[in-house]
């Protein structure tokens, strides 16, 4: 029964994501949609991302830097270290469960309450495609998400460098050597490959759960913490079998 009520909730979510893509909003309206969603979920999201990347990057250096205890093992491995982890896993998967709270939570609570204010009934009545109207502009704002996750991948890097240098861990020279150390350049395209699915899936799976809500105020709160549990989900599940798929 369980097993039922889960396979039309995902049957649900794909006739969900065919709707938001017909009968489009005029674009003079989907402008002003755009613009303010790019500024509620990307530009409010910038300040959280760059404090966590800067610490996270420098806690990934000092906890690389005291496992290190060899004195035959070279000190530019910290900054080599700190690159690989930030870039293909700390900032592409981590800040994005992050961003399902965040970003999460607002989507599914803004479109819950305008569910529960029967405002989404009365864009229906006007003719509207309240789908495309809510949806749409958060898939195209999210489209930028790639560009947070640029700034927090050099942020956790330079937060990496600054808690070596400064930590007296090893120097700013090693850490940057190490740092540089036989890039592969496919693994940022591998980063942000990962980062657009997951954007999809932020903009996406929180409407869902706040545009099919039923119910008052508190069913707007659950509908906002179910959101943020099954957003997280998907994206380590995506996680894992991109991973296989792009550098298995």
């Amino acid at each position: 029964m369980m097993l039922i009520r889960y396979l039309s909730q995902i049957g649900r979510y794909f006739l969900m994501l065919k709707e938001i893509f017909n009968k489009q909003t005029k674009w003079s309206v989907m402008k002003n949609l755009i613009l303010k969603e790019i500024d509620d979920l990307i530009i409010d999201s910038l300040g959280i991302v760059c404090f966590i990347s800067f610490f996270i990057g420098g806690v990934v250096a000092i906890q690389t830097a005291l496992n290190l205890t060899n004195p035959l093992i070279p000190k530019y491995l910290i900054g080599f270290a700190t690159r690989q982890s930030v870039i293909l896993e700390f900032a592409p998967t981590f800040i994005s469960v992050i961003m399902a709270g965040k970003m999460g939570s607002y989507i599914t609570s803004s479109i819950g309450t305008m569910r529960v204010t029967e405002q989404i009934d009365a864009l229906e009545v006007m003719g509207v495609n309240s789908l495309n109207y809510l949806v749409f502009p958060k898939i195209i704002a999210l489209l930028m998400y790639p560009f947070v996750i640029g700034i927090s991948m050099f942020l956790g890097i330079f937060g990496g460098w600054i808690a070596c240098a400064y930590g007296g861990f090893s120097t700013g020279a090693d850490f940057i050597s190490g740092a540089q150390m036989e890039f592969i350049p496919f693994h940022i395209t591998y980063a942000f490959i990962k980062t657009l699915i997951f954007a999809m899936l932020l903009a996406t799976i929180p409407s869902f759960h706040g545009y099919y809500m039923k119910g008052g105020a508190l069913e707007v709160g659950k509908a906002s913490t179910i959101s943020f549990v099954w957003t997280s989900v998907t994206i380590i599940l995506l996680n894992y079998i991109l991973t296989q798929l792009l550098l298995g």
